[in-house]
């Protein structure tokens, strides 16, 4: 599978999101290590988490693989964001749900996913929310003395505006090496609005999650467009999933799709997408289906 450079790591071009990690019904070490033996043998390397995700623990459930298969964290990069606090798990007292880029929470929450997975190193570090409160010149500073340290191997953000992570870089040392944006054939205003026309031109490659639409694709919603998927797909023997993924894939902005899902059997089918051949007219044609009308 291609693979992206972002700072001093690389990443797979796909990555397989953790996000309902917790949601399953088996977190057990064993059947989260099925999960990432069925990704690495597409050449899914890279797993996407956050100290949030599944009220924070899912972070501890990736661990509990990881110590049970220690040899699994040489063949995977981890991904991992900070900075949202939510009244539930270990900020249970919280008296509201806010975010917090300051220098001391950001340490603090690197230590303690470090210690929940059991690792030494995070791949990737994300801020994943921008904080009207961010002092840059702070939060830079503690980014870059993350990267100095080896605790992380490289940093970036997710969900920021150009205007929100230019301010951060101004203040910083590294590169911001991704910003991870909501990106999918429904919530495909990022490529006419700026928002990812800014990062191409920076070179910075996008993380996209909720490709699929968080599931609307599948729903009344996006009928027309998976009609168009689904017809593309069976002329090339792939699903409409797989579709449309090849179609953040077909863009130059070097898109890696983040794929959450608990189901190994759509796991094994994570790589398909790869194997997809969208022409411009084929591309065009489902955007068309998307916009609900021909483009002007």
């Amino acid at each position: 599978m291609e693979r992206i450079t972002l700072g001093a790591t690389s990443l797979s071009r796909i990555v397989y999101g953790m996000w309902r990690l917790g949601d399953d019904s088996d977190t057990s070490p064993a059947h989260v290590q099925a999960k990432i033996e069925a990704c690495l043998a597409q050449g899914i390397t890279t797993m996407d988490q956050a100290d949030i995700y599944g009220g924070y623990t899912a972070e501890a459930i990736l661990g509990a693989a990881l110590r049970a298969a220690p040899a699994l964290r040489d063949k995977i990069e981890i991904v991992t964001k900070c900075d949202i606090v939510a009244p539930v798990g270990r900020y249970a007292d919280a008296r509201v749900k806010y975010y917090d880029t300051s220098r001391a929470h950001i340490m603090a929450s690197v230590e303690t996913s470090l210690a929940e997975m059991g690792i030494d190193e995070i791949d990737l570090l994300l801020i994943h929310r921008p904080d009207p409160l961010m002092d840059h010149h702070e939060t830079g500073r503690a980014l870059d003395d993350l990267v100095a340290s080896g605790k992380v191997r490289a940093v970036g953000v997710s969900n920021f505006l150009p205007h929100d992570w230019s301010l951060l870089q101004s203040a910083m040392q590294t590169r911001l090496a991704t910003n991870q944006i909501e990106l999918s054939v429904l919530h495909h205003t990022p490529l006419t609005d700026g928002a990812v026309a800014a990062l191409q031109e920076v070179g910075m490659p996008i993380m996209a999650w909720s490709p699929l639409a968080g599931g609307r694709l599948f729903g009344a919603e996006g009928k027309a467009v998976h009609d168009v998927l689904a017809r593309i797909g069976a002329a090339q023997g792939v699903s409409a999933d797989a579709v449309a993924v090849a179609w953040l894939l077909r863009h130059p902005a070097q898109v890696m799709p983040v794929m959450g899902t608990n189901s190994l059997a759509r796991i094994a089918a994570l790589g398909d997408a790869l194997k997809v051949d969208l022409d411009r007219q084929s591309w065009f044609e489902i955007y068309t289906a998307a916009l609900g009308r021909e483009v002007a």
